[in-house]
């Protein structure tokens, strides 16, 4: 490991600090790119705006047709989080704009697969429904849309994942990375694109007339009504409702965006804060407030870290292990009795997605290691596959092996779908400098018909291959690995906002620093500096207790999965973190890294 302290521009840093930023968080910001004070402004005026969206102009007019023809909606989603969240956003959105019939279906990932597949249009027509929502996905089912289209439904693909060499021809296609589409925040979240689709919605909606507020009202400014058919004035006429209110759903939008791990760009931070301050202000579903419950963790101190390792856990392993109607069910009901409920049954399975993980890493993980005790080079890439895999848990344990060796990972599990099992299922979690879709895509190009299917982005991707095209696939992707990917690609870097000045060793200023907006390609604070080890435990049997001498002060630090003692002095990388022993809060280093 190399932990390389981050360029810091002092001009940016300057004038963020004149304009009233801490001096701290003045640093940070301009470590990550942030170059004046308009950037950290999270108002909703900010956002990007709606008709900036590529179809979500003519999806807003779609789905105003269908509320007005009292049409069915039918909601078909992805099993992951934000799949799960971006369903609750559109049915629960839709229902605010009026739409009286509105119903979801979500792909069992064992037996359906990803995505809309025929069999699932087919399910969606006979179940009645008129018209097609994907939420997540989509943008890859040209035959699921072809059938969809040939069965009579209307089709609105919403979907944020790159698109493949072909389109389906749906009615509409709302994805910012679509050819031609010049929405600046590519990364943004497919709970995000259906917000979006929301927000030209309403729009389109009060441009017909369908609202009595002004047409000038702000996202989050107008009155808050549950789509009311208005009322009769004292002379008999009709008096069209409330504008609905549509920042109840960000609480959704914030936790499926950063549970996704898509990149925290300007317009997504700003989603998430805006959904951060609801929760923290109590303006949260019953079913979020009973998942912070299960978790332990307070609502009303809730960060990005809540999100993207309780919350989001707890409702991806519905999707891993069981059924995500679970997690959607729990994202939907207002009744807080329920919601316990189903946070209680969600955090069950999601322990025993734990026990399956665990149990998988550590086979995959003496897999990989004999990967590198085979050969006198270490692999580039790391492909791993067992018979007793389970499908569900394959991102997760991939995501474990790429931390470990630095290097892109593959894990493959047979498929559980009985008419599948000759076939091999595989997702993937890659390092800086290797775009995992282009890779897939290149061995697919390279080797026809070894990837029967695949999808996804730079750092994560699937893909289906023949149970017999294992050996095949591996010597592939490590052949682009090795022509993509140099020694130093390869070593992994720890970048670092450098050493802390001790007057911020401050519990003040560690709350200070969990309220910001952290996460993908907007790194949480990561400090490093070297110290004096006074003494190290093993707590656990796998974490490093630590008494450490920081610039001449006493603090405690804990490395989490760390058994290797440590030298008398070495440099460390860490985040600042609040420890709490008898009532009393006190400073303490989370450590993420070691050198010398």
């Amino acid at each position: 490991m190399k932990i390389v302290a981050r360029d810091i521009p002092p001009r940016t840093v300057w004038a963020l600090e004149q304009a009233g930023v801490h001096p701290l968080l003045a640093r940070l910001y301009a470590a990550r790119g942030v170059l004046g004070r308009d950037e950290l402004d999270d108002g909703l005026q900010r956002l990007l705006p709606p008709e900036t969206l590529l179809g979500a102009r003519e999806a807003a007019m779609l789905l105003a047709d269908a509320i007005r023809d009292d049409l069915r909606l039918c909601i078909v989603a992805d099993y992951d989080c934000d799949g799960a969240t971006a369903c609750a956003v559109a049915v629960r959105g839709l229902r605010l704009l009026g739409a009286r019939h509105v119903d979801y279906l979500v792909p069992d990932r064992v037996i359906d697969g990803y995505g809309l597949t025929p069999p699932i249009a087919e399910r969606v027509a006979a179940s009645g429904a008129q018209v097609l929502i994907t939420v997540d996905n989509g943008i890859a089912s040209v035959d699921g849309v072809a059938t969809a289209k040939a069965l009579g439904l209307r089709v609105l693909v919403t979907d944020h994942h790159l698109p493949g060499p072909e389109l389906p021809v749906a009615n509409v296609i709302v994805n910012p990375n679509q050819p031609g589409c010049s929405f600046e925040s590519k990364s943004i979240a497919g709970v995000g694109v259906m917000f979006y689709v929301l927000l030209a919605l309403r729009s389109e909606l009060r441009a017909r007339g369908v609202f009595g507020m002004a047409a000038s009202a702000p996202v989050g400014a107008d009155t808050a009504i549950a789509g009311s058919a208005g009322t009769e004035s004292q002379a008999g006429a009709r008096v069209p409702p409330a504008q609905p209110r549509l920042d109840a759903l960000l609480p959704l939008v914030a936790l499926g965006t950063v549970a996704d791990v898509v990149r925290l760009d300007t317009n997504n931070r700003r989603l998430v804060a805006q959904g951060l301050r609801r929760i923290r202000g109590g303006a949260l579903p019953a079913g979020v407030a009973a998942l912070f419950k299960a978790a332990g963790r307070n609502a009303l101190a809730a960060t990005t870290f809540d999100f993207g390792f309780a919350l989001g856990p707890r409702i991806n392993a519905a999707g891993r292990l069981a059924d995500m109607t679970l997690g959607i069910e729990c994202l939907l009901t207002d009744d807080a009795a329920r919601a316990d409920e189903l946070a209680r049954l969600l955090d069950g399975i999601n322990r025993e997605r734990r026990d399956i993980e665990g149990g998988m890493r550590e086979q995959a993980l003496l897999a990989a290691e004999s990967l590198f005790a085979a050969t006198d080079a270490a692999p580039p890439a790391i492909s791993v596959y067992g018979e007793d895999f389970h499908e569900g848990v394959v991102g997760i344990v991939a995501s474990r092996i790429k931390d470990r060796f630095h290097r892109p990972t593959f894990v493959f599990a047979t498929s559980g779908a009985q008419d599948r099992s000759h076939e091999l299922k595989g997702s993937g979690r890659s390092i800086p400098g290797f775009h995992l879709r282009d890779a897939l895509d290149l061995v697919a190009k390279r080797h026809p018909g070894v990837l029967l299917r695949f999808g996804g982005h730079a750092m994560a991707a699937g893909c289906t291959i023949a149970r017999d095209g294992f050996e095949t696939f591996e010597r592939a992707l490590a052949q682009v690995a090795l022509e993509w990917l140099d020694a130093a690609s390869l070593l992994r870097r720890l970048d670092t906002d450098g050493p802390l000045a001790p007057e911020y060793l401050r519990v003040d200023l560690v709350d200070t620093l969990h309220r910001e907006v952290w996460g993908q390609g907007f790194a949480p604070p990561t400090f490093s500096d070297e110290v004096e080890v006074l003494s190290q435990r093993l707590v656990g049997e796998k974490h490093l207790a630590l008494k450490l001498r920081h610039q001449g002060k006493p603090v405690d630090g804990i490395w989490f999965g760390r058994t290797e003692p440590l030298p008398a002095r070495v440099t460390l990388a860490f985040r600042l973190d609040a420890d709490e022993w008898q009532g009393v809060r006190r400073v303490r280093f989370l450590v993420e890294g070691a050198e010398g």
